[in-house]
């Protein structure tokens, strides 16, 4: 794995800087690779925002697991929601304790489940007795959260469809469990990504309490209730990170008050990471289509990669010119094709466009690094609650497989 280091930058300069140098230099070249340029700045901000409005957040590391963001956020003190042994490893590689990670993918290997006992992970969730049983036989010091269904029917991407006991199953499954000796410490349950009823987080929540009370009825203790992700990382959604914190914590107020004793978590993902991303593509070829007066564009990325978020996630990918068109310039209703051979590589349809032309290249505000530092030596500081990190500008570039220095760096380098 590729080491990364920040590069202080001439102060004042700000991503949108950073990201037109590159191109610059992209457009000098015959190398003509799609590239990002990603805030770490704006990572932050969005976790200071967070910390503000919701329970401690457990990053969803399968939702970009960008080395960079892992390590900012992992800084911040922050916990992470790992999917897979691989991601396991990369939060292991950091040097994190092992009872900041829960292992959330309820379907899991044996080998994975003998691994993550191997590092003391204890914390994974189950939605069946088959899955259950197969962690008690690979990891007997296990401390188990049942996943519940919920009702994602208003969330763009539905999770429940796979994942989630319904309370019938889950009274079966406490029941069974507790004959076993197996421990349960919580609930856990997931309203699907990019949900547009806040309302549906109102009754998941009352059923997670629900499902609380089977637990004591049988005898366990429960201390844990996990209320998932989801969470919009962008402005243009129907539904506002605020809107959906107005519905959220009266929910948790009502169900789990703070003298309940439940440790409550969350499993953001995209919240944190969307919109800290810009990612900038060449267009490779033309081809016009006269009858209908359109366009058909190639650039140089692919449909399952920079944008399988069209394919898994519904995304609107929003296409933006690097320089404005001249008043007098004709325009195209176009369309954006990646440059494989498959007729599925279709990213965008009915756009305009001119003429537009991944390495990751990471910017970070001094005083947003100073900011993380003081967060990671003592803890969140309480002057940063009255501080707008929004207006705060980029002076640190962190960069990932680039071969030489922006122009625009000074020669001191911080190690990320």
């Amino acid at each position: 794995m590729k080491s990364l280091a920040a590069t202080s930058l001439i102060e004042g300069f700000t991503a949108k800087d950073i990201l037109d140098q590159k191109i610059n230099e992209v457009s000098s070249s015959d190398d003509k690779d799609a590239f990002y340029v990603t805030d770490l700045g704006n990572v932050l901000k969005k976790y200071l925002r967070w910390l503000k409005a919701l329970p401690l957040p457990f990053y969803a590391v399968k939702c970009n697991d960008s080395r960079a963001i892992v390590k900012t956020l992992a800084a911040s003190g922050t916990g992470f929601d790992c999917a897979s042994k691989a991601e396991i490893l990369l939060v292991q590689s950091l040097e994190l304790p092992p009872e900041g990670i829960i292992y959330a993918n309820p379907c899991k290997q044996v080998s994975q489940i003998k691994y993550a006992a191997s590092i003391a992970v204890q914390m994974m969730t189950f939605d069946s007795e088959v899955k259950w049983m197969k962690v008690a036989r690979a990891h007997p010091k296990a401390k188990l959260v049942l996943r519940i269904a919920t009702d994602d029917s208003k969330a763009v991407c539905r999770l429940s469809v796979k994942f989630g006991a319904t309370l019938k199953t889950s009274r079966l499954l406490l029941e069974r469990a507790k004959e076993f000796n197996i421990d349960v410490i919580g609930v856990s349950f997931h309203m699907g990504s990019d949900c547009t009823d806040p309302e549906t987080f109102m009754q998941a929540t009352y059923d997670a309490g629900c499902v609380f009370d089977l637990g004591a009825e049988v005898g366990f203790s429960m201390c844990l209730l996990d209320i998932g992700g989801g969470f919009p990382g962008s402005e243009d959604v129907k539904l506002k990170f605020e809107e959906l914190t107005r519905v959220i914590n009266p929910a948790l107020d009502k169900y789990f008050p703070s003298d309940s004793g439940v440790r409550i978590i969350a499993e953001p993902g995209r919240y944190c990471v969307a919109s800290a991303f810009t990612l900038a593509v060449n267009i490779i070829a033309k081809k016009k289509k006269k009858k209908k007066k359109k366009r058909n564009n190639q650039c140089m990325d692919y449909l399952i990669a920079s944008f399988n978020g069209i394919l898994y996630d519904h995304a609107h990918v929003k296409p933006l010119l690097q320089k404005r068109p001249k008043p007098d310039e004709k325009n195209y209703s176009s369309s954006i094709w990646g440059p494989t051979c498959d007729g599925l590589d279709w990213m965008l349809s009915a756009v305009t466009c001119l003429k537009c032309m991944p390495t990751i290249n990471y910017v970070m505000s001094g005083p947003t690094w100073q900011c993380m530092q003081q967060i990671q030596n003592h803890g969140f500081p309480p002057e940063v609650e009255e501080q707008d990190v929004s207006i705060l500008p980029v002076s640190y570039a962190q960069e990932s497989s680039m071969n030489r220095p922006l122009a625009a760096c000074a020669s001191a380098s911080i190690n990320v």
